[in-house]
């Protein structure tokens, strides 16, 4: 739901209202319902707006609550406003409005920080406290909803897609080395506070950065997931964690259907998505409307799963929409594509979300969709491996990483790749810290505070945003995260991978859905470039541009692009598309 953007200044000037429009006007398709501008002094918000909840003139944004003294630009969903409203009407509180922006203007001021831990949902905004001149911004615990940040000392501006900052100009666009590293290395997974531009950083999930009048700020982090064994659980057999996951789910996919709009699904005929068409057959959702998207099949490989999903409709007897992508149209909307990505991103999953996105916003504002199950569940190949892992750390990155230091150093041009294995380091930082039991915690509890953050969750805010469509993501309801967290591994990775998940789904999804192979969101036009896809490639890498930000060596590129099919990552990610993807990014945002 929506867009926010602001400036805060500190050096005395007031706010501008042209640079906040700027912004505001880079955000319209995240918001395509209404608009607002508050300027305040020193401080003034943006937003733009996707009516979701409480579509009255009363829930426009920014938000001003005058008796209070608060200004909120909220990104976002809360799932348990409602119980939340009864609590603060309970303690005095007065409401003009029916949606859960109020509720939070209301918690920050009945609760302070501690609000935080009581919002159930996905969520990015910015409060003005007009008394003090504090500015306290905040993000969910999963990241699900982005907010980058570009400041210089005089000024920091916010916004809820990098794009919007450069919109407004005076950001620098130089790239960071380290940040590079990372998307070259770590599967182009930039964790926060870094993005691939020095100027913009973003704020860390489960954050809280609060900044007084002179500038001077701090962060809290308000949650952290755990991922080991509570010895009151000793004793819990499969049978129980099923039943313990099934209700936690129920539960999650229960409060994301809190809306005054009709909820879809996007139905890829996995699992995951099957288990959420299911859970809403089961509560008595009549006419539910689901969809699925495919592609034109290459080099053998097929590039749609139209019968699993077809086969879920039909089994719920689902309002089912099916969604095939010729070549040709896949050509031509990979620039949009590009251009609505706030950071670049190699996953070929953004076209089919990107297309998916625009045929379901015809029909409905809110869809759920299954983003982050294998993350939670232990369902990706690289974790069974770790079951007897003498060194996490090392089979860990021979699995997931695209290539190592060494490579890479080969592959830059010189100057371009820092001397340390930044990414390397990350990682193994994640993996010595407190709160992971095993090598098998340790890369779950990674794969889902980090790479689920900067890849699938990004990747699907991105692309449903573009055609002002909200998705929500039940299996990123933190109090499932926290159950699964105490799970044991041999749990989750038995049945090949989600295990426990796929003994809740044999109470509800056909068996053909749960015991077929795993698959992917295929687009393998993308995987082996050929054709009109190569010469898009090797004209963003050729041009002029691109030669004189001289990223890549050129014998590495001519080795790619002889043979793209033959340079795929563990993976399975093409080399080419990776490097292509960051200078066609570049190009897109006129950097």
């Amino acid at each position: 739901m929506c867009g926010i953007c602001g400036e805060i200044r500190f050096d005395g000037e007031a706010a501008s209202a042209a640079t906040v429009a700027a912004m505001s006007e880079a955000l319209a398709r995240r918001g395509p319902d209404d608009s607002g501008i508050v300027m305040r002094g020193r401080v003034g918000f943006g937003h733009r707006r996707l009516g979701i909840i409480d579509l009255s003139a009363n829930a426009k944004q920014p938000m001003v609550d005058a008796a209070l003294g608060l200004t909120i630009a909220f990104n976002g969903c809360i799932y348990n406003y409602s119980e939340l409203r009864e609590q603060l009407e309970t303690a005095g509180y007065r409401f003009f409005s029916h949606g859960d922006t109020e509720v939070i203007l209301k918690a920050w001021h009945a609760w302070g920080e501690a609000c935080l831990e009581r919002f159930n949902g996905m969520f990015a905004f910015v409060i003005h406290e007009r008394d003090t001149g504090r500015i306290a911004m905040a993000r969910d615990r999963f990241g699900i909803k982005p907010l980058y940040l570009a400041e210089n000392g005089r000024r920091l501006r916010f916004a809820s897609s990098l794009p919007a900052l450069l919109a407004a100009g005076d950001v620098d666009t130089a790239l960071d080395r380290i940040a590079l590293d990372h998307y070259m290395a770590f599967h182009a997974v930039v964790p926060a506070p870094r993005t691939i531009l020095a100027g913009v950083r973003k704020l860390p999930p489960a954050t809280l950065r609060v900044i007084e009048a002179d500038g001077t700020q701090r962060d809290t982090r308000y949650w952290q997931a755990r991922f080991e064994r509570d010895p009151a659980d000793a004793q819990i057999g499969a049978g129980e964690w099923r039943d313990r996951v099934l209700a936690a789910l129920r539960l999650a996919v229960e409060r994301r259907m809190v809306s005054d709009v009709p909820v879809g699904v996007l139905l890829s005929g996995g699992v995951d998505s099957s288990l959420i068409v299911a859970l809403l057959a089961e509560a008595g959702q009549r006419d539910l409307m689901t969809f699925s998207v495919g592609f034109e099949e290459a080099n053998g490989e097929k590039g749609d799963e139209f019968a699993y999903s077809d086969l879920v409709a039909g089994h719920f007897g689902t309002n089912h929409r099916q969604i095939f992508v010729p070549s040709q149209r896949l050509m031509s909307v990979l620039p949009e594509t590009i251009a609505a990505m706030s950071e670049p991103m190699v996953s070929y999953d953004n076209v089919g979300f990107y297309l998916l996105a625009e045929e379901v916003s015809k029909h409905v504002k809110v869809v759920q969709s299954g983003q982050g199950a294998d993350e939670v569940f232990g369902g990706y190949h690289w974790y069974p491996p770790l079951a007897g892992s003498r060194d996490a750390l090392a089979d860990y990155a021979g699995i997931f990483f695209d290539r190592d230091h060494a490579t890479l150093k080969r592959q830059l041009a010189s100057g371009w790749c820092p001397d340390k294995d930044e990414a390397r380091a990350f990682v193994a930082e994640q993996f010595a810290a407190a709160g992971a039991e095993t090598a098998v915690d340790k890369a779950l509890r990674l794969d889902t505070t980090v790479m689920l953050v900067d890849d699938p969750v990004k990747r699907v805010d991105n692309m449903t945003m573009a055609w002002g469509l909200e998705a929500r993501v039940p299996f990123l309801d933190h109090e499932l995260v926290e159950l699964a967290g105490r799970i044991p591994p041999e749990e989750k990775l038995k049945d090949g991978g989600k295990g426990v998940l796929k003994d809740v789904a044999r109470l509800l999804v056909p068996n053909a859905v749960i015991d077929r192979k795993k698959g992917y969101f295929p687009v393998p036009q993308l995987k082996y470039i050929d054709g009109p896809y190569l010469d898009l490639v090797r004209d963003a890498l050729t041009s002029r541009r691109a030669k004189e930000r001289g990223l890549f060596d050129e014998r590495y590129l001519d080795t790619l692009f002889a043979a793209p099919a033959e340079h795929i990552t563990p993976l399975r990610g093409s080399e080419l598309w990776q490097a292509g993807l960051l200078e066609m990014w570049l190009q897109a945002h006129g950097i």
